[in-house]
């Protein structure tokens, strides 16, 4: 079974063999409200999520042609709610019982963090820095798979709070990354 962040040489549309850096634009492609576009560094889009009821627990973030890749499920646990991830399943109905891929809730021992884990167990940390959208995504080593940081303008300009750079180690499926940047909106309550 594959690995969520795979690190052997897996071939994946989804992955490459060097840095990615791409830019997320915090809106919605369609109506430019709920969601969000992310472009690769040539300029083209790549995914997006569209979010059209806000309220909804349920988020599908798809590619370029709207093939949906991933499915995001808010779980209400007490406080905080955890989010589940489902490969490629689009809406389920309630009656349905598929495995998560990836289960993401707040961490019970890094204050303010977020846990992923993955199928297999696997541990993965969203970590936030400030209350604005920056984090980085580690693994259990404390090694940075992936950055979150306000896009710039080669002049050193901040081009928005809405505008994102998103930088992916290599071997990394950037597509999990996207979802679970995703996921970090729905946190903060911007998808």
């Amino acid at each position: 079974m594959a690995r969520v962040f795979p690190q052997a040489g897996v071939s994946s549309p989804y992955m490459s063999m060097e840095r990615e850096t791409f830019t997320v634009w915090m809106k919605s492609l369609v109506y430019q409200t709920n969601g969000l576009t992310v472009y690769n560094s040539n300029g083209e889009i790549t995914y997006r999520v569209e979010n059209y009821d806000k309220s909804s627990n349920e988020v599908h973030i798809m590619d370029l042609h709207g093939n949906i890749l991933f499915t995001i499920r808010k779980k209400k646990l007490w406080l905080f709610g955890s989010w589940c991830v489902y490969k490629e399943c689009g809406t389920l109905s309630s009656t349905e019982e598929v495995k998560p891929f990836v289960k993401i809730k707040r961490s019970c021992s890094r204050d303010g963090d977020w846990e992923v884990r993955d199928e297999t167990n696997e541990v993965f940390w969203i970590l936030r820095f400030d209350p604005k959208f920056v984090f980085q995504i580690i693994d259990v080593n404390g090694n940075i798979i992936a950055k979150v940081k306000p896009k710039q303008s080669s002049n050193g300009v901040t081009l928005g709070e809405d505008v994102l750079t998103l930088e992916v180690k290599p071997r990394i499926d950037h597509s999990l990354v996207v979802t679970l940047v995703t996921v970090y909106g729905l946190i903060k309550g911007i998808v």
